[in-house]
């Protein structure tokens, strides 16, 4: 899940506002929406951070980037395993593979 729907499905869950978000972390509720709406998608790791800890989660499963997230296919969490024993080379090439492969869609 993107970090524009775990961030609204968590704020919704926790029952708060969007200015009640923004006022938690520090920012404004346009930003929050924005946010929510991907029409900001590059939040900085101290805005993550204040986010994860205002839902009460790991900046991991804000993003969506979590390997044990019960969401995930099995098949994607063994490529995630697999992934973590390449070498650092190795993972650079499949790092390359994957972008160019999302620049062809």
């Amino acid at each position: 899940m993107a970090l524009a729907a775990k961030l609204k499905e968590l704020r919704l869950k926790k029952g708060m506002s969007l200015q009640e978000l923004g006022d938690a972390v520090g920012a404004s509720k346009a930003h929050i929406w924005d946010l929510e709406q991907k029409r900001a998608t590059n939040p900085t790791v101290e805005l993550l951070t204040k986010l994860s800890n205002a839902l009460g989660t790991s900046i991991a499963d804000l993003v969506g980037e979590d390997p044990a997230s019960p969401d995930d296919e099995p098949e994607v969490l063994a490529m995630w395993r697999n992934l973590k024993a390449l070498s650092d080379e190795d993972r650079e090439t499949i790092k390359i593979m994957m972008d160019r492969l999302r620049k062809r869609d």
